[in-house]
């Protein structure tokens, strides 16, 4: 199928394993059992109940194909389900099953269990891509290079400054998707319209008790039509998304032939265009950030579900469901990718010192002007820095040779040594090494 080369390129091998249409049904049928379990121990079914369906209900008496075709007719696949759970149950049984739940109910919660252990996953994940940001900081603390805004040169950082603001943007999202995962991944219960018809008061214990035994946050309310546990979980998602993008962008932007400060990690067959064969192309970046993309887009699907009608979706429920779960594996793929880039990021310091001469020193023309401003007025001194470093690119002559051998400088007696160490990118860097040392004393790195 076309998603075996379309799809599966962004998305993480070892979760899309786990999320076959069979961990469906597990999971439903574990909210289910827990439904039962519950019941139970507030003495509303026998005891013994829920063991019983449990043994009866396992993943082999389901079958997932007639599951498949059943779920379009039905509208979600909890009801076939349910009916196949049914006519694998004894007599005595089938009225203890399901009882007071909607298929709202099970999908849900369902889907969150599903959810789980894959966004775990993405945050470990997250930790270690921050832990590689760690590395390449203490290394590259005082690597200076040039800085660029609007595409163009501006004035120096070190190179630690910048993974610096990468690992802050990681640890940012990663906050997000941690109040997500400590208390954002509800249990559903409510019934056919999100008042625990015929359980009464008991359908509150019930809807307790089912999130502790499936190790789910506890809702204040069945959400039913109130989807904002939805949104909050896909913006979580889709901030992280934008984190990792924003590395893969700048790491792109860096590995062009014209530039060459970054590579990402050298591997046989990995970056092979199949018509230039000098070309070493990008390609985990463009992975991570079409894995974004498609973050995004799933972002505006919840949302644009999020304003549910009355008790029940009529369509925007049922919207829900690919997004959430093609934007996990999307994000854990993308987090698998950026964890490699970050492990075995190749760092041309060289380069970086290379293209801060590129100008002919024009990057340090503020410099410059500081300097020439105690024996030239303000407007004149930045004249002069801009036409020395003219002459330093057309001449081929260092920037602060260029400066001295100015007509406007010559003879001004002008101190040379502090022109000179003015005009060195890497004594204009700014906070930058105060920075990264406040980004690893803040996550805990020192």
């Amino acid at each position: 199928m076309y998603e075996q080369l379309l799809r599966h390129p962004f998305t993480s091998a070892s979760g899309r394993e786990q999320c076959q249409a069979l961990d469906l049904v597990v999971a439903m049928r574990d909210v289910e059992l827990a439904l039962a379990a519950e019941q139970e121990h507030l003495g509303m079914l026998p005891e013994g109940t829920a063991e019983a369906l449990g043994e009866y209900l396992t993943p082999e008496v389901f079958d997932v194909e007639a599951l498949a075709d059943d779920t379009a007719k039905g509208g979600n696949a909890a009801i076939p389900f349910v009916k196949q759970a049914k006519a694998a149950l004894p007599a005595t049984l089938k009225p203890h099953f399901h009882r007071g739940a909607t298929s709202q109910d099970i999908v849900d919660s369902a889907l969150m269990l599903m959810l789980k252990p894959r966004l775990t996953r993405c945050r470990r994940l997250l930790t270690a891509s921050i832990d590689d940001g760690r590395s390449l900081m203490v290394t590259h603390r005082d690597t200076a290079m040039v800085g660029r805004t609007l595409m163009q040169q501006a004035l120096p950082l070190t190179f630690g400054a910048k993974v610096g603001q990468w690992a802050w943007g990681l640890h940012q999202a990663g906050e997000r998707l941690d109040d997500v995962l400590a208390g954002g991944l509800y249990v559903q219960f409510g019934g056919a319209v999100g008042v625990h018809s015929g359980l009464d008061d008991a359908g509150v214990a019930i809807m307790t008790g089912m999130a502790s035994r499936l190790g789910l946050a506890e809702p204040w309310l069945p959400w039913h039509t109130d989807r904002q546990p939805i949104h909050a979980l896909g913006s979580a998602m889709d901030a992280v998304a934008v984190a990792a993008e924003k590395v893969a962008l700048d790491i792109a932007l860096l590995t062009q032939t014209e530039v060459g400060e970054l590579a990402e990690p050298a591997e046989a067959g990995v970056g092979e265009s199949s018509s230039m064969p000098h070309k070493r192309n990008p390609v985990g970046c463009a992975r991570i950030r079409a894995a974004a993309r498609q973050i995004h887009a799933t972002l505006n699907v919840l949302s644009n579900a999020g304003a549910q009608p009355l008790e029940r979706g009529l369509g925007e429920w049922h919207a829900e469901w690919a997004p959430l779960m093609d934007a996990v594996l999307l994000l854990e793929g993308a987090l698998e990718t950026l964890h490699h880039l970050l492990g075995g990021l190749e760092v041309h310091a060289h380069v970086m010192a290379r293209n801060l001469d590129v100008t002919g020193g024009a990057i340090m023309a503020e410099p410059a002007a500081r300097v020439l401003q105690s024996i030239l007025a303000n407007d004149d001194a930045r004249r002069v820095a801009r036409e020395a470093s003219e002459n330093a690119r057309r001449d081929g002559v260092a920037y602060a040779d260029a400066l001295l051998d100015h007509e406007d400088v010559v003879g001004s007696g002008i101190d040379a040594e502090a022109l000179r160490q003015a005009v060195r990118p890497e004594s204009y860097i700014g906070s930058s090494r105060c920075l990264v040392e406040r980004v690893l004393e803040r996550l805990n790195f020192s």
